[in-house]
């Protein structure tokens, strides 16, 4: 029954800021990585950034020093700042998260619904 809610996104002007938010809901374990992915038309999904269960961060270069990624510690959310917004952020955006359900050595990826980040010229 783990589910993971977005909120957020929406239509923003260049140079302007949103903030995504991902809830983990049901009963888990723990979470591993979390993380936010795009897909834009014509592109395949990419990485934008991922934080692991230690709070280690990675970006991906188009988006280092705009975005920031942040998660709490009970595993419950992860977020994601986006400042100084591109057109070519525009993007339908997913949040991720490899989750064990239960104690032992076996996760399983569970998906955002996926929310749209327009960013107008």
């Amino acid at each position: 029954q783990v589910q993971l809610v977005q909120s957020g996104g929406g239509l923003v002007p260049a140079g302007g800021s949103l903030t995504l938010s991902c809830v983990v809901s049901g009963r888990f374990f723990r979470t591993n990585q979390m993380a936010w992915y795009r897909q834009a038309p014509g592109k395949k999904r990419e990485l934008v950034a991922a934080i692991g269960h230690d709070h280690n961060t990675k970006y991906a270069e188009s988006v280092k020093g705009r975005f920031t990624i942040s998660r709490d510690n009970a595993d419950n959310w992860v977020s994601l700042q986006m400042n100084g917004l591109k057109p070519e952020d525009t993007a339908v955006y997913f949040c991720n998260a490899d989750i064990q359900v239960l104690e032992g050595p076996f996760s399983s990826a569970y998906w955002g619904q996926g929310t749209q980040v327009t960013v107008s010229s």
